[in-house]
């Protein structure tokens, strides 16, 4: 019988597995090696075969050996545990700082960092509600509607990163932040109604925020100058300037003088052109008691 059948509990990579490495990440593959090959001398410095160590930290064999050969990215608890039971005195554990930030995609942690420094922020979405603003449930109904699917340990992996984006409204000082959300992004019940309502829900209390105003651009506009895509805009302390747009640059970041000009002119008019914040509160309250 096989330890993980012997032990009858023990999680496996199809249960709850570390993440995944972005083979593209240089820096993320250099720390999750070492931290693996310090996991792997500790252990064998200490005479624990990887069946043991599996059993005792409730993983299987095979997770240990892919944690240890720097192809998976070990969670936090995986990290206490392995410390605990190798009697590391606390230096595993305290990998688990390199780790945490390099386990997220790289574009999505660059994304992260300039969100972190900004001290303005202009976001526009015209397909969904913005990542920002998602909750954990909206944000899996949309990243399970994905074609080609995501594995569910992409779709863990990509919420958690949204979920740790977040951390930008709890800066101090903290940014300012104006989004505008299309209607029929907020009628569209994706994940079920239940999920819509929290979304809702959180999106009335995120526009409580000093520092946050959300307009919605309702379906009836004749005028609409956010057809051609969406907008970020980033401002930082320095006076620099950088913006993404799938129309401009192909979406790349770009900081050029003419074509932010031509983002920021064209977030100000889709702002003009929706509604006001409060009538946007109002908005959203309604379709709340509608949903």
């Amino acid at each position: 019988m096989t330890v993980e059948a012997e032990a009858g509990r023990l999680r496996t990579e199809a249960d709850e597995p570390g993440w995944e490495v972005d083979p593209d990440d240089e820096w993320g593959v250099a720390v999750i090696a070492t931290v693996g090959r310090q996991l792997k001398l500790r252990r064998e410095a200490v005479g624990i075969r990887a069946a043991e160590f599996g059993t005792a930290v409730g993983y299987g064999e095979d997770m240990v050996y892919k944690i240890e050969g720097g192809k998976r990215i070990p969670r936090q608890e995986y990290l206490i545990k392995a410390d605990e039971v190798l009697g590391a005195g606390g230096l595993i554990a305290a990998t688990w700082e390199d780790v945490k930030k390099v386990r997220y995609p790289k574009k999505v942690r660059d994304l992260a960092q300039m969100e972190a420094k900004a001290v303005e922020l202009q976001l526009y979405d015209p397909l969904n509600v913005h990542g920002l603003l998602q909750t954990p449930e909206y944000a899996r109904g949309l990243l399970l509607m994905r074609r080609p699917a995501y594995t569910e340990e992409e779709v863990e992996r990509f919420i958690a990163a949204r979920v740790a984006r977040k951390a930008v409204f709890e800066r101090d000082p903290a940014p300012e932040i104006s989004f505008v959300l299309e209607e029929w992004t907020l009628r569209r019940p994706l994940g079920g109604r239940a999920v819509l309502r929290r979304q809702l829900e959180h999106l009335l209390e995120a526009g409580r925020l000093r520092n946050v105003e959300l307009q919605v651009m309702p379906i009836d506009r004749e005028e609409h100058a956010g057809l051609a895509g969406g907008i970020e805009v980033l401002k930082f302390e320095d006076g620099s300037v950088v913006g993404r747009s799938p129309v401009v640059a192909n979406g790349r970041p770009v900081s050029e003088p003419r074509q932010l000009r031509i983002l920021e002119l064209r977030y100000g008019i889709i702002r003009a052109q929706a509604l006001t914040p409060r009538e946007s509160t109002a908005f959203i309250d309604q379709l709340l008691g509608e949903t």
